[in-house]
């Protein structure tokens, strides 16, 4: 057979890798990581994913995993067991407010949820049994900008982990292992990949003991990532700098057109400077700001609907982070889990919209959502 020296890594479409005899067997387990066995272990693809992403994030290591849900409840698991407690921020992803609440707490795992106001004051919050917090770089979906490393001076001194989501800011924005944190996860399937054709998460780990028990965690649960996936979103990873520098200039452009328009009530963007931790994104975000804004317009259904309706080419999607913008609808989709009081405690109305601004050309963006807020 001839020597082959690929380019690209090419993609390992299979469940389980051969060996010769024994002593190769014995081999895989003397030396972990320098043979393949099975896929759920580990497979070239996913673990050049993980490898790609830890360099981003400067961790010893990272897992990824089927999912960011699937990070979540990995990195949750590695630290975690039942009877002990964690604690959450207020404003955080629905589907994570949903896994801490609905399905930790059946397995013994207690949660606490931390009003933004007392997110660097948790000493009231936490028990003796107290074992992590997470919080997002910003949040999911009003844009509160953590500081992190205020956080981590907090939850080192109460003995905590701290998990962050960095979903919404990604490394080219923010490294939160080098601000303080324990462990970094995010959904792959949102900007790290990002073209909307992959479902993925990856936890990096600031410690080994941490990245060894996530990694048990993904093998023995099975959440790992299927090697195409893991091909794909390597592929993606490869222009992450490129499309976050225009995710963000267009969605400061696209906030400013925003900020001043009659039919729009309030914006939300770290970009602007009336944001209240607008320095905080400006120092930590390196002078970016993300791709994510949300904005609010009459509390009215209708008033939504006639707008989704108006746009002639930005879709209603609930996701987020591809190179295409997209809309959608926090009280309807990422938020639905909550009950109606805490919806308008975090400020989630009818009004609010969420928008996902892409790599177009802005005035492009601006354009339509000016033809789309005509017909409000």
């Amino acid at each position: 057979m001839p020597n082959i020296h690929p380019k690209t890594t090419p993609i390992y479409q299979t469940s389980v890798f051969t060996f010769d005899d024994l002593n190769a067997l014995e081999l895989y387990f003397e030396e972990p990581g320098q043979n393949y066995m099975y896929t759920r272990y580990g497979n070239p693809n996913t673990d050049e994913l993980a490898e790609e992403i830890n360099k981003l994030e400067g961790g010893v290591g990272g897992v990824v995993t089927s999912s960011g849900m699937s990070a979540i409840l990995a990195a949750v698991l590695a630290v975690c067991k039942a009877g002990d407690h964690v604690l959450c921020a207020e404003e955080i992803y629905g589907g994570s407010a949903a896994l801490l609440s609905q399905e930790l707490t059946r397995i013994g795992i207690e949660v606490s949820y931390v009003p933004s106001a007392d997110t660097y004051t948790l000493e009231q919050y936490t028990k003796p049994n107290t074992r992590l917090m997470l919080a997002e770089t910003m949040s999911n979906p009003l844009l509160q900008v953590l500081d992190i490393a205020r956080l981590a001076l907090e939850t080192k001194k109460l003995s905590i982990k701290l998990v962050i989501d960095n979903t919404f800011a990604t490394p080219v924005l923010t490294k939160p292992l080098e601000l303080g944190a324990d462990m970094v996860m995010h959904s792959v399937t949102k900007y790290l990949s990002g073209h909307s054709d992959v479902t993925a998460g990856v936890v990096v780990c600031q410690q080994q003991e941490d990245l060894q028990r996530v990694q048990a965690v993904m093998r023995t649960y099975g959440l790992n990532l299927s090697p195409f996936e893991g091909w794909l979103a390597a592929r993606g990873l490869k222009t992450l700098r490129l499309r976050m520098k225009q995710h963000c200039s267009n969605a400061l452009a696209v906030a400013q057109f925003l900020e001043q328009h009659p039919k729009v009530e309030q914006v939300w963007y770290p970009g602007l400077e009336g944001h209240p931790q607008h320095g905080l994104a400006k120092e930590q975000g390196h002078g970016m700001f993300g791709g994510m804004l949300s904005f609010r317009i009459a509390d009215d259904t209708e008033s939504v609907n006639r707008f989704m309706q108006g746009l002639a080419s930005i879709p209603f999607a609930p996701s987020l982070a591809g190179v295409s913008t997209s809309i959608s609808y926090p009280l309807g989709t990422s938020h639905r889990s909550l009950s109606p009081e805490q919806q308008q405690k975090l400020g989630i109305t009818t009004g609010v919209i969420r928008l996902s601004v892409g790599i177009e050309e802005p005035e492009e963006l601006i354009e339509e959502l000016e033809q789309a807020l005509a017909k409000v």
